[in-house]
Parts: structure tokens; sequence; C-alpha cells
């Protein structure tokens, strides 16, 4: 049984908690493409932010909403990997589940595609 007064807290928390973070975003570059076309997007958009006449928020605004499509793919890859875990067999929550998270990373890519069309027209 789970015994919630025995976790770390404080530094040792925030370590810790760093290391998993880590561990997932390894694993992630290792195993989702997606992932990994999302982070190249990350570096390429980095230096092109910089090429246009924009203030310093419109350039963080152009990258943090990359960075809001990379933390979808994130939640996206979480959703299946529990649904995964739950079973493999089909069934309609199953498909269900992985179509919403499907949907909230074609939703960021259309929030982050308008925010650099309107930033940069």
């Amino acid at each position: 049984m789970f015994d919630n007064t025995k976790k770390p807290k404080g530094l040792k928390r925030i370590v810790l908690a760093s290391f998993n973070s880590f561990r997932a975003i390894k694993w992630l570059y290792q195993n989702e493409s997606a992932f990994r076309q999302e982070l190249l997007l990350l570096m390429i958009a980095i230096p092109i932010s910089f090429a246009f006449d924009i203030s310093a928020k419109e350039q963080v605004t152009l990258i943090l909403a990359v960075l809001f499509i990379i933390f979808t793919e994130i939640v996206n890859t979480a959703i299946e990997a529990v649904v995964d875990r739950v079973g493999l067999e089909i069934h309609p929550l199953s498909g269900l589940a992985k179509d919403l998270g499907s949907a909230a990373v074609l939703l960021s890519l259309i929030i982050a595609s308008s925010i650099w069309f309107v930033i940069l027209l």
C-alpha cells in the first residue's frame, strides 16, 4: 500500500522529479517520431523567430506556441500509454481516448500556426 507520509520532500523531491522528467523525455525522443519532429520544429522555430523584426514578447509567444505543441504531444503519449497499459484489446472508449489525445495535438498545431500567422503577418 502507498504511504503518503514517506514521500520525499523539499529539494530531494524536486531532484527526483527532475530525473523522472528527463527519463520520460529521453524515452519520448527514442520512441516517438512525432516528438522528434516537434523538437526539430522547435529547433527551427527558435532561430527563425530572431530573423523577424518583432518584439521580445512576440518572439517568446512564437517559441511558446511550439512548446505548447510539444506539451500536447507529451500528454497525448501519456494517454496512449495508460490506455495500452489497461489493455490492448479493441474497445470504443480506448479508441475514443486516443482519438481525443490526437485531436488535442491537432488543435495545438492549429493554435500555434495561427499565432505564427498573426504575429508574422
